[in-house]
């Protein structure tokens, strides 16, 4: 089964996940001003996504700047989820944790099966996401989204600061909403 492809400028599948630090990330609660940066991650088990969430964490500041809330997700149980919390040390970074796999695919997140441990000593889980990156309007309407298959070659997070500060400059619209015969 294919995931499903989120429509820009339509409303993304609700989301309601304990947070590491105590409280929830509720859908459309405590929203950025501008922006909810969902960033979707494999697991602790992943060393390449460890390494993206310090590069977001370090421009984390910048996003935060532009009014943009930073979320970090992934279907790791609390314990797992906490350790990477405490890997990225993020100051900017919400850790979410539990995502069910059913709603991962709603999100049109890939879902792949484990191959046992990993490059750092870790078993994958028998079931988890692969990555995917968004950027939520307050409204809930999705305004960018890229998924991955693999953990390799995911967007850069200096370039997508850059596309928030045209966003914000030229007002720039959602794109890809169309959905009509071609």
């Amino acid at each position: 089964m294919n995931p499903i492809a989120l429509i820009p400028r339509q409303t993304v599948p609700a989301l309601d996940l304990a947070l590491t630090t105590g409280g929830r990330y509720v859908s459309g609660q405590n929203s950025g001003e501008r922006f909810d940066l969902l960033v979707f991650y494999r697991g602790l088990h992943c060393p390449i996504c460890a390494k993206y969430l310090l590069e977001l964490e370090r421009l984390g500041e910048e996003f935060q700047k532009r009014g943009v809330r930073i979320v970090a997700i992934s279907s790791d149980e609390v314990t797992r989820g906490q350790a990477m919390a405490d890997k990225v040390q993020g100051r900017f970074i919400e850790f979410a944790y539990g995502l069910g796999l059913g709603l991962a695919r709603q999100w049109g997140l890939y879902i792949s099966t484990s191959k046992g441990k990993t490059s750092i000593g870790l078993d994958e889980p028998a079931l988890f996401s692969e990555p995917g990156v968004f950027l939520i309007k307050p409204d809930q309407t999705l305004y960018y989204g890229s998924t991955q298959t693999m953990p390799f070659a995911r967007p850069s997070f200096s370039d997508l600061l850059a596309a928030v500060d045209f966003a914000i400059q030229k007002d720039y619209p959602a794109r890809g909403e169309y959905t009509g015969e071609v």
